[in-house]
């Protein structure tokens, strides 16, 4: 027999199987040596009294086994001889299109610019150690993209536009705990992501695809001649139109261009939030781009002790049986939003540029969440109509003289070297007191930090722009009054966080996800504006593959 039952248990309870296991006896009814296996389909901590819960979903396996793994795996066929399409980038989006790709038969060729996912990791650490930036493998280019080395965290509020189960199935396919498929805010950790978005690529190696890294896309190879013209559904008018038939791509050799290939095919380009060049090539070549909100502030950390403390109602934070606690934290100021981004609990905040001559932050934390601080973003929503020369004066900066599509990536710029200006022209990162920047205080001295490039005290309140700083520090009032303890100055805040989304929207048709004007083009995740994190990004490259072998069989 089969049950599943829905239970709410204290967390000494939920943390050990056996005393699940007689919980279960004794509010059910049955010998607990009957119960052959018991596996949790749901998890999550309620935390809004005093006495904290665990809320489970558990299914029970009296006198019989499961029958079925416990997750679903996913037939990954030969490829080899199949037609082959492009994934421009290895980030999730580019991941998850190629594996789809592979489903559907067809042979994915990745081109990634960085490095693979452990080259990669010793150009991180040289960061903290040298102060300087490499531009093609960082925080935010190499395999696994922004998310490999920050954090992986696997929540997403994209329920509608595919398969988020599907996705987790995958990750566990390939190596990471199927805890992910309980957990309310699943979380993969930065230590053991590595090595599944490595397993993702020996799957497409062994299926006959190929993954080329220091792989640099220059160019779409675009026929615009009358026939592929005439294949359009739609009228060619301001911007050109055609067919993608392939890339061009330059293979990099120690940040020097050493030969250039073509590889053909229809592309999925999924760059990345963070690929400027490309936005630029875009707006240069007239392929059709708008520009798109963001959200720009910093990073906030505190000790986690004292956020296990405020969220848990208790002087002894987590005690023994309890995760890192987490926030979440959202309200408007003047009309625009102020929320808490990417929280990452007993963890660390990491150099996230992606050149010299920018300082850029973001949050990242082990498995075990288990650091001495928890952090996250905090920003405030930006819309484009919101920029103008009063609020965030022009920058100097030659892309501001650009495309109208570029204006949102040119602010993002300016906030990002100005930030670099004032942390004294390196990573390290200027940084202020919550408490102080909410009174417009410089802070004298500053707490201990995670941040490993190192702090520097500056007036954020005086020098980021006056619609972000006002805005957090009324943001922060709030949140202060919500959770007690939480506006205080053991917390510090860091600048700048700007990557939270692509600044640029690559426009698609709705319905076939190709480029509204190039056909065989097919804007994907994060870096086309579609998507925003791991699993949204997964869920639109997979989606993005199914209508690109859709189009392929429509030839």
């Amino acid at each position: 027999m089969i049950q599943e039952y829905q239970i709410r248990v204290q967390p000494h309870v939920a943390a050990n199987e056996q005393a699940l296991r007689n919980y279960l006896a004794d509010e059910y009814g049955f010998d607990v040596r009957t119960l052959t296996s018991l596996r949790i389909l749901r998890r999550s901590i309620d935390a809004r009294q005093r006495t904290i819960f665990v809320n489970l979903k558990v299914r029970c396996y009296i006198n019989e086994q499961p029958a079925e793994d416990e997750y679903v795996v996913t037939h990954y066929p030969d490829v080899s001889e199949a037609p082959q399409v492009i994934v421009v980038g290895a980030g999730p989006g580019g991941l998850f299109a190629a594996l789809r790709l592979i489903e559907l038969g067809l042979r994915p060729i990745v081109l990634e610019r960085g490095k693979d996912v452990h080259e990669r990791k010793k150009d991180l650490a040289q960061i903290a150690k040298t102060q300087q930036v490499d531009a093609e493998s960082n925080y935010c280019f190499g395999e696994g993209g922004a998310g490999a080395y920050s954090d992986g965290k696997l929540y997403t509020r994209s329920k509608k536009r595919g398969s988020i189960e599907k996705i987790l199935n995958v990750f566990c396919q390939h190596g990471a705990s199927t805890n992910i498929l309980a957990d309310a805010h699943p979380h993969i950790g930065t230590d053991k992501l590595p090595r599944v978005i490595e397993n993702m690529r020996n799957t497409i190696l062994r299926c006959g695809g190929e993954v080329h890294f220091q792989t640099k896309m220059t160019r779409l190879i675009i026929d615009h001649s009358p026939s592929a013209i005439n294949h359009l559904p739609f009228t060619i008018d301001h911007c050109g139109g055609g067919m993608v038939v392939g890339v061009e791509a330059v293979k990099m050799v120690n940040g020097q261009c050493s030969m250039v290939n073509e590889y053909r095919g229809p592309v999925i380009l999924a760059t990345g939030h963070s690929a400027r060049d490309v936005y630029r090539y875009l707006a240069d070549a007239k392929i059709e781009i708008e520009a798109k909100g963001i959200a720009v502030g910093v990073r906030l950390e505190h000790p986690s002790a004292l956020i296990d403390q405020i969220q848990y109602h208790s002087k002894q934070g987590r005690g023994k049986y309890l995760p890192a606690a987490e926030y979440s934290f959202v309200t408007q100021v003047e009309g625009r939003g102020v929320y808490s981004f990417c929280m990452c609990p007993g963890g660390f905040v990491i150099p996230a540029a992606t050149d010299q001559e920018q300082i850029v932050v973001n949050g990242m934390s082990p498995s075990n969440r288990g650091g001495q601080w928890s952090n996250s973003g905090m920003v405030v929503e930006i819309r484009p109509e919101d920029i103008n020369d009063q609020d965030y004066p022009s920058t100097t900066h030659p892309s501001s003289h650009i495309s109208p599509a570029l204006k949102v990536l040119a602010l993002q710029e300016q906030i990002e070297r100005d930030c670099w200006q004032q942390g004294n022209r390196k990573q390290t990162a200027p940084a202020q007191r919550m408490a102080d920047f909410v009174n417009g205080r410089l802070s004298y001295d500053l707490p201990r930090s995670s941040y490993a490039p190192g702090l520097l005290s500056s007036p954020l309140h005086f020098w980021l722009p006056k619609p972000i700083s006002h805005r957090l520090q009324e943001g922060f009032k709030a949140f202060g009054r919500q959770c007690h303890g939480f506006l205080t100055n053991e917390a510090v805040m860091i600048g700048v966080e700007t990557r939270t989304s692509s600044p640029v929207r690559i426009v698609r048709d709705a319905d076939t996800l190709m480029h509204v004007r190039i056909q065989g083009l097919f804007p994907c995740g994060e870096g086309a504006g579609y998507a925003g994190g791991i699993v949204s990004a997964g869920v639109d490259g997979e989606r993005c593959a199914d209508m690109c072998a859709q189009w392929l069989q429509e030839q």
